[in-house]
């Protein structure tokens, strides 16, 4: 897996100080993207056992609230077994630390996808999904960049088998 970026103390994809990941590779190709450069899946750096041990360095301290996962776009295919691995060391060596992602997908689609990425979806405590459509932009929304894109609860969403949105950010 590439990635394109890595944000340190970033507040401003999740809640609270964050560490997020952008990773390489999408093939939505949305119109107005904000990072069209990380479409190619081959952009940016190799992800590696020494970034992934930096990441988790960046959680410990108590003052950061977790990791994001941004792309391009996580869930595909080529990205997932990696980004695996690290939300289960997040899990594991950060705990209490939230793991939020971005897709451009519906989650209703990924949950009928493979095995892999139900189970991404189960390390996640958030998911914003649904494409960039430009003309829903707004700038004024929490963490999403149109109207028509939704921040899921995933714990809640997986424990009834339906959407969750989570309280204060959809409106």
């Amino acid at each position: 897996m590439n990635y394109a970026s890595i944000k340190h103390f970033d507040t401003s994809d999740g809640s609270g100080v964050r560490t997020s990941l952008f990773v390489s590779g999408c093939h939505w190709h949305c119109k107005g993207c904000f990072n069209e450069i990380a479409w190619d899946k081959n952009y940016g750096s190799v992800f590696t056992k020494e970034t992934e041990d930096a990441i988790i360095e960046s959680l410990k301290p108590g003052y950061i609230a977790g990791l994001s996962l941004l792309g391009g776009e996580p869930f595909e295919d080529y990205n997932v077994p990696t980004l695996i691995h690290l939300c289960e060391r997040v899990r594991r060596e950060c705990p209490g630390k939230t793991i939020w992602a971005w897709t451009g997908g519906l989650v209703e689609h990924h949950w009928h996808d493979d095995a892999n990425t139900l189970k991404l979806l189960t390390l996640l405590d958030v998911l914003v999904d649904g494409p960039f459509v430009e003309s829903k932009k707004n700038l004024n929304l929490k963490f999403k960049g149109s109207t028509n894109q939704r921040v899921i609860n995933m714990r809640q969403s997986l424990k009834i088998g339906k959407v969750i949105l989570l309280d204060g950010y959809n409106d």
